[in-house]
């Protein structure tokens, strides 16, 4: 993947010193995010990478995941007034919802990323700019 001009050093140094078992998944994960869209950045929040559009948290990596990679989709912290009339269709079968508004879509390993990466990128792209 190209460099992503987008990328944020406070994340580099908090990856470079990022202790997980599945780090390469998540740096590869990552680099799709960001690759996604040009209006996205990114920051550390709640103890890991989290990226936003427009200034608003949008997707956030959820480091202590049992199995896999973690990644919550959702419409920044607080709920929205209108969650209840939200609708977000994901042709990607990735999103398992947790709520109306919030969803997370869990990666295996390196390779489940890769093989979905196409299918994660729409999505992303799609998301942020709900």
């Amino acid at each position: 993947m190209d460099e992503m001009t987008n990328k944020n050093v406070e994340v580099d140094q908090f990856m470079a010193a990022l202790d997980h078992p599945q780090k390469e998944t998540i740096e590869y994960l990552r680099a799709a995010v960001l690759g996604s869209d040009p209006g996205i950045t990114e920051h550390v929040k709640w103890k890991a990478p989290s990226f936003l559009r427009g200034g608003e948290d949008r997707v956030t990596f959820q480091l202590r995941a049992k199995k896999g990679v973690q990644l919550i989709f959702h419409r920044g912290a607080r709920v929205k007034d209108d969650r209840a009339d939200f609708r977000f269709s994901d042709e990607s079968g990735l999103l398992a919802w947790l709520s109306s508004d919030r969803a997370t879509a869990i990666f295996q390993d390196l390779d489940d990323a890769k093989a979905n990466e196409e299918a994660f990128v729409t999505l992303v792209r799609s998301w942020v700019n709900t």
